[in-house]
């Protein structure tokens, strides 16, 4: 075949016309290395790095940072021509930096719609030190064969040349994604040069040193790069010229469209498609002699101007798929450029298309519509989510009408309510959203904690509405919902609230109260169970889950994207929990660390003795234990509270090992499950490694292993056979490394978690005896209590082992004595960094005694801490016997006592959350000296954080050479930081290594703001340190 098609060729060299596209004899167009060095030496100075920023998503574009190439093509006004991915058509900061490393700002100033071009602008007085000039633009230089050089900055480099040929200037535009942008109704002109990431942007240069076309994009599988032609970009680039030289200094660069997307398909597929011999007779006399094929409609927007659907006999009145194009306005079109010219100086204005369908003739009248009117330049911001009029770009992919109610982004209030990005809003709170005004004018009706249904459609499944409850934050997760509208003449987006100041969102809750939540749960007044169920069945186990079911909640529990503190890796968490105590004015419910994971969180409570969901708040997080306790308004179930009732503890006595147990849980349909099963250890031993990102870890604990349960995701309690409940079926995580990559995965798992501890808590919250601090709690304030603990990770070791060490025979005995069972003595893995122990303790010290009472497990430690309670010692010192190197000693080692409160104060600057050093970095037994610093624990994409690389797990200690030992410390010194000003950080990581960077502030699309937990109200405040006056919140 391949002999065949050689002939083929040849024999097609001897036409005269076809001879008309060779080019001409290589040695016109050969180039010497003395040619491409002076080309280069011409263009280089003048190719930029773009370094640019993503603040938001926004149509087809994610929020984040990147890096590309652009070239300056008009010196004297400041213009940089790269890819119209690059200039991005959302909210973006941009520098642009030199080959001599002159880093200046850069704005965008136009994107194409549709074309994969744009301008960037600076201000030519900011380059200094560098001598270069622009890069001329020759579109009609570019042709097949013409040995080309790709400049520019490839796969990070500095500067990368690439050398290629152009192979073909008619190919298809590529497609990048489904989902996302794509050029289209333009050739693309090929080349064999294996451009990478950071080149989008290039120019392609001859050796004349004149741009030929841009680089757009590339195969990497098979070393092919894709080049967008410049005839349309040299048009834009003469109007923006005129009018930066006008009095307005604006441009408005005219862009039509039928909405109608063009491929270039050959004659020999037209015929096929019906194409009458006459009119190919027609369209080949009228077209150049190398002209191969016509325009064939590939798709039509849905109630575009091209489509018509609403009108009587539209069938005739417009475009569809397979039709091909003859005419234009009474000139035969076959072209691309030639169609593109004809729209663009006919925006709203009608054009004449004479098409073929099927082989019959018609002729078309339609209006050209601005494609800038269907180019969405501003949107919403609410909750995190991003929403907009739906884009030409996306309503082409998704094949949906042009400025429909579209998310960008989910953010936290509509990922909350399992809204996915991309779609496309129908309802909200039961009114028809059609415009983004629409949707702004329901929203400004709602208050705070209230929840309403949504309507929405995907186009993966378009054909069928669904529905969603979207909950409005209670708490102050983020700023009031806000309006952004681009501006091209500063390059920026202004930012103004987008609701009226007397909106019920804009005045938060002075408390923590339950909202009205009659529009998304059925409050059943009329509704009565039926009497307590008769036993189904025979089963051993039907008694204790029939007891225990009306004790029994699901939890849903979601963690705001902006606050997700203490090395929280995920948004959403989800688990049963038990309910330990009820009455009229509070309900608490007990549930394992692994589903209520932070304080700044929003729980849902789903009860499995009445059908309704209602808010929970978390009210305390043990420090060590893994449990935490949730909070709910009984006046909240309605008549549902007469059918909730607490389970029942039973602390003593303690499980042992062959004892008999009844696992019971909640399925996802909130059925009651339970089985039988036997406990195989009832001292286990966790052991957890710590994560690459700290995050809480279960320590010091002796957990319950069944022979059976229902798997690593089913969480419920352990009880008798009369219901009482020994413990919780809790869930744990642990981070397991794959293979020799530093990549981790979460492996979760369950176990049982004894009631003692639990019950010890619960009394002292219920009876708000403790001393600790006083928080609100349905609307009365309690004293929490707080938890005297011995910082200090140990683990276990067996006696055997230990007289190895050489542990005497009299202190072994003596653990023998105190714990026939367990036969093991604890010793000391390592301390917390800062606590009283750190300096006393050393790693491998072997627990003893403590006050002459022998120790062999953690209750025992933990004891002793609640005895200096009890006896009101003020010092909180443990008399330790410990064995050390061969040696018994006596220390004396202080206590920590630490709140349930958890992490209650954030800072977010730069897009980065700092907080104060949670105990699971502590636990890594470092802290940065001279104050510690202040902790990052993540950052949010398209901010500074992610431009510069202040990423997550390191400290920062200095800020411009100014100590920032805390949080106070720190917004003193950010807020004295202007919006633009470079900041030098010394920061350390987690290893002790130590670095220095720079960062640029931006507090137009990243105001700093501090996030605090306000005791009094229960409400999670935010406030704003610094901001520019258009962005203050």
């Amino acid at each position: 075949m391949s002999s065949l098609g050689s002939e083929g060729v040849l024999a097609g060299m001897t036409d005269d016309n076809l001879c008309m596209e060779i080019d001409p004899p290589l040695t016109d167009d050969y180039a010497t290395t003395e040619d491409w060095r002076w080309a280069l030496g011409k263009v280089v100075p003048s190719v930029v790095v773009l370094r640019t920023t993503i603040c938001r998503t926004f149509d087809t574009e994610a929020a984040g940072a990147s890096q590309a190439t652009g070239f300056v093509v008009d010196k004297h006004r400041g213009i940089i021509l790269t890819n119209r991915h690059v200039v991005k058509p959302g909210p973006l900061m941009a520098e642009a930096m030199f080959v001599n490393r002159e880093e200046i700002p850069v704005y965008p100033v136009y994107r194409d719609p549709v074309h994969d071009f744009g301008f960037f602008r600076y201000e030519p007085s900011a380059v200094q030190f560098l001598d270069y000039d622009e890069i001329p633009l020759a579109p009609e230089a570019a042709r097949v064969g013409l040995e080309i050089r790709v400049v520019g900055n490839d796969s990070g480099e500095k500067v990368s040349i690439l050398a290629g040929t152009l192979a073909r200037l008619d190919r298809d535009a590529p497609l990048y994604k489904k989902d996302g942008y794509n050029d289209f109704n333009t050739f693309y002109i090929q080349a064999a040069s294996g451009t990478k990431g950071g080149s989008s942007g290039s120019p392609v240069i001859d050796r004349q040193g004149r741009a030929v076309a841009l680089n757009a994009g590339g195969r990497t599988s098979t070393a092919s790069a894709f080049f967008l032609p410049l005839e349309r970009v040299v048009r834009a680039l003469a109007i923006l010229q005129k009018g930066n030289d006008s009095v307005t200094n604006k441009a408005s660069i005219p862009r039509g469209t039928l909405q109608a997307t063009f491929l270039h398909k050959g004659f020999d597929e037209t015929r096929r498609l019906g194409l009458r011999s006459k009119t190919e007779q027609v369209v080949r006399n009228a077209s150049p002699p190398a002209e191969t094929g016509m325009l064939v409609v590939d798709s039509v927007v849905p109630y575009g101007p091209a489509d018509k659907r609403l009108e009587p006999g539209a069938a005739d009145k417009r475009l569809e798929p397979g039709d091909v194009l003859v005419c234009l306005n009474g000139e035969v079109t076959t072209q691309f450029l030639k169609m593109e010219s004809l729209l663009d100086d006919s925006v709203d204005c009608k054009v004449e298309l004479q098409i073929e369908r099927g082989g019959k003739p018609l002729t078309l009248t339609l209006t050209v519509q601005d494609l800038h009117s269907v180019t969405p330049d501003h949107f919403l911001e609410v909750g995190g989510a991003v929403i907009h009029p739906l884009s030409y770009q996306q309503a082409r992919n998704f094949h949906f009408q042009c400025g429909l109610v579209y998310v960008a982004d989910q953010g936290y209030l509509l990922s909350r309510a399992g809204v996915p990005r991309h779609a496309v809003i129908k309802k909200f709170a039961g009114e028809d959203i059609t415009r983004l005004e629409d949707f702004v004018s329901v929203l400004s009706k709602l208050s705070r904690g209230v929840r309403v249904p949504l309507e929405y459609i995907s186009y993966k499944d378009r054909h069928r509405r669904k529905s969603a409850i979207v909950t409005i934050d209670r708490h102050e997760w983020y700023a009031p919902p806000e309006l952004y509208t681009r501006n091209d003449s500063s390059g920026l987006w202004t930012i103004r609230p987008a609701l009226p100041p007397e909106s019920p969102l804009l005045s938060p809750p002075l408390t923590n109260t339950v909202a009205d939540l009659s529009a998304a749960s059925v409050l059943l007044h009329d509704f009565s169970l039926q009497e307590p169920r008769q036993e189904r069945d025979n089963r051993d186990n039907a008694v204790p889950e029939r007891v225990i079911e009306p004790s029994l909640v699901m939890l849903e529990v979601h963690v705001p994207l902006s606050c997700m503190l203490d090395g929280v890796n995920s948004k959403h968490f989800s688990g049963t929990g038990v309910i330990v105590y009820h009455s009229q004015n509070m309900g608490l419910i007990a549930v394992d660390k692994n589903t209520v994971v932070v304080s700044v969180s929003d729980v849902m409570l789903s009860f499995a003795a009445y059908p309704i969901e209602i808010p929970g708040e978390v009210v305390f997080l043990h420090p060590v234990h893994n449990f935490a306790f949730v909070a709910y308004d009984p006046s909240a179930l309605g008549p549902g509270a007469s059918l909730v009732r607490a389970a029942q503890l039973l602390p003593e006595p303690a499980l042992c090992r062959g004892d008999s147990v009844y696992l019971v849980g909640l399925s996802k349909s909130l059925q009651a499950t339970s089985r039988k099963s036997f406990v195989t250890d009832p001292s286990a031993v966790l052991d957890i490694g710590s994560s690459h990102s700290p995050r809480y870890r279960a320590t010091n604990m002796e957990v319950i292993e069944l022979d059976s349960d229902f798997g690593s995701k089913f969480s419920g309690v352990l009880a008798d056979e009369l219901g009482r409940v020994h413990a919780i079926w809790g869930s744990f995580s642990n981070y397991v490394k794959y293979n020799s990559s530093s990549s981790e995965g979460q492996h979760q798992f369950v176990r049982g978690i004894p009631i003692y501890a639990i019950s010890q808590i619960l009394d002292k919250i219920v009876s708000g005896a403790d001393t600790g601090p006083v928080r609100l709690v349905n609307g009365i304030k309690r004293n929490m209590p707080l938890v005297r603990i011995l910082e200090v990770e140990l683990f276990p070791t067996l006696l055997s082992k230990a007289r190895s060490f050489g542990l005497s025979d009299t202190s072994i005995q003596a653990l023998v004595n105190k714990d026939p069972i367990r036969r093991q003595v604890l010793r000391v893995k390592g301390c917390l960094a800062g606590s009283k122990a750190e300096n006393v303790l050393e790693q491998g010290d072997m627990f003893l005694a403590i006050n002459k009472d022998p120790v062999t497990c953690f209750r025992h430690i933990e004891d002793a801490c609640q005895q200096l309670d009890r006896c009101n010692q003020t010092n909180g010192v443990l008399t330790l016997t410990i064995f050390r190197q061969g040696r018994e000693i006596e220390v004396a080692v202080g206590t920590d006592v630490r709140d349930g409160s958890g992490t209650t104060r954030m800072i977010n600057w730069g897009g980065c959350v700092v907080q104060d050093t949670h105990s699971a970095v502590r636990a890594l037994g470092f802290l940065p000296q001279a104050g510690h610093g202040v902790y990052v624990v993540k950052w949010c994409h398209g901010s500074p954080g992610n431009r510069y690389g202040l990423y997550g797990t390191q400290w920062i200690v200095q800020v411009n050479g100014k100590p920032t030992p805390d949080l106070d410390a720190f917004s003193a010194v950010t807020k004295e930081i202007e919006h633009g000003e470079f900041v030098r950080l010394n920061t350390i990581y987690l290893s002790g290594k130590p670095r220095v960077l720079t960062l640029k502030q931006d507090l137009h699309y990243w105001p700093t703001w501090e996030l605090r937990f306000d005791p009094e109200t229960a409400m999670w405040r935010r406030t704003t340190i610094k901001a520019l006056e258009s962005s203050i919140v």
